[in-house]
């Protein structure tokens, strides 16, 4: 390799990079994360990261909410509240296997007269009298009179009668009528996400089904006569298609279906038909073709086929030349071609309005959050924050790989996002908040 090459080692899970590289975009050096950028246009209006969110999200409508099974419901978004009809438990029941009884007339060395048994099931409407006791199984109704259970380890039965080995308080292995839910109790809100905790709790309220926000559907469009659809074979000067695939798995752990993928080369009518077909969805991402080259030809085609443009370029690295608009009721994402920015700016911004679509609240459209230790220091030279991708394992954050635009290893072994600000330095050993997508 030449000087000018990064070259690589893995030493006790620390990257490290000799010979540092002399380019303007972000590298990776000896115990450091150097994020350098210099905008190729300063004239070029950009806005933040926040505020291109905030305009986003404004300018996306939640869909019609849809009734589905309770088990497709699992990642989706609940389209109203959902309160308690029934208490859990419904009624007392025993959470052991013993005997029924009642406490005040229970003690060390007592024998209760067994008067039946109650299993779990149809409540047989049995009732107890002082000295007597039921025999009762886990889960079945208590029954009338009895106000504890002694488990049947601390009894021995004699024939019709039961021998008492320890002391018996009221209330003791007894689960309550509404101990855990009572009736009226929220369980859900409106747009939080439906776990799989949750269709277990909705299920014992006898629920099969659950109106959640609307469904999504999107079409993927990439773009670059230098790309190959894997599987084929490469010419000089090609690389292998990976953004389709990228985002469409993206979109599809979203919770969204994508109805299409479509590459195009770089000519404007081919360009042009794509986007046209494409904006019959509700969101179409488009990546590649989004900047200011001779052959990025995505703006004019949107323009042709009557898409209003909102903004383009957002102050972040990587991934500053993305757009959104609209045509008609379609959400336009435009990301760059670099995969890295591609992958980060979906994160960012076409991720939250997805889930505004599929009803979401505002909680939900940030990206989850975790505090760790930094165990590379990290500086940020450059104009613009930048989004450094890294592993979070046990509490500590490891930057990971080259953080350039086009390197896919480090992001393929990353898990988490730390951002850092412009003109940021943030040591070794420093506690910091990283962003989660999984």
């Amino acid at each position: 390799m030449g000087s000018g090459d990064a070259r690589q080692r893995w030493a006790d899970g620390v990257i490290r990079c000799k010979n540092e590289s002399r380019r303007r975009n972000s590298f990776v050096r000896e115990n450091q994360v150097d994020a350098r950028v210099q905008p190729k246009n300063a004239r070029a209006p950009v806005i933040s990261v926040d505020e291109a969110l905030a305009r986003i999200v404004a300018n996306v409508r939640r869909l019609p909410p849809r009734e589905v099974a309770l088990l497709d419901a699992v990642d989706r978004f609940a389209a109203r509240d959902v309160s308690a009809g029934l208490s859990l438990p419904p009624f007392d029941n025993s959470s052991v296997d013993g005997y029924a009884v009642m406490a005040a007339s229970c003690a060390i060395g007592t024998r209760l007269k067994v008067v039946g048994e109650q299993a779990a099931g149809p409540d047989l409407s049995l009732s107890i009298q002082p000295g007597e006791a039921l025999r009762i199984l886990t889960g079945a109704p208590l029954p009338a009179g009895a106000d504890a259970v002694i488990m049947q380890e601390e009894t021995e039965r004699e024939g019709n009668e039961v021998l008492l080995k320890a002391e018996v308080r009221p209330g003791e292995f007894v689960r309550q009528r509404g101990g855990d839910v009572t009736e009226g109790q929220k369980l859900l809100a409106a747009g939080e996400r439906v776990r799989t905790q949750t269709v277990a709790l909705l299920a014992a309220q006898g629920m099969s089904s659950l109106q959640v926000g609307g469904e999504v559907q999107a079409t993927v469009v990439s773009t670059g006569d230098e790309l190959v659809a894997p599987g084929s074979p490469l010419r000089a000067g090609q690389i292998y298609e990976s953004n389709s695939i990228l985002l469409q798995a993206m979109l599809t752990k979203c919770g969204v279906d994508v109805v299409s993928v479509t590459h195009c080369q770089d000519r404007a009518e081919e360009i042009e038909a794509a986007l046209r077909a494409g904006a019959r969805c509700d969101v179409m991402v488009i990546t590649g073709g989004v900047s200011v080259g001779a052959h990025d030809l995505v703006k004019p085609a949107l323009a042709k086929i009557g898409a209003t443009l909102d903004l383009w370029k957002v102050a972040v690295k990587p991934g500053k030349p993305f757009l959104f608009g609209r045509a008609n009721e379609c959400a336009v994402f435009g990301l760059p071609g670099n995969p890295i920015s591609a992958f980060v700016t979906f994160l960012l911004f076409v991720r939250p309005a997805i889930f505004k679509l599929m009803g979401a609240d505002d909680a939900e459209l940030r990206l989850p959050e975790s505090t760790a230790r930094l165990r590379i220091a990290v500086h940020n030279d450059g104009a613009r924050p930048h989004y450094v991708r890294g592993s979070l394992r046990h509490g500590s954050f490891t930057p990971v790989g080259l953080q350039e635009s086009h390197a896919l290893f480090g992001l393929s072994r990353s898990n988490a996002l730390l951002l850092a600000p412009p003109g940021a330095e943030i040591a070794a050993g420093e506690l910091v908040t990283v962003s989660t997508w999984e």
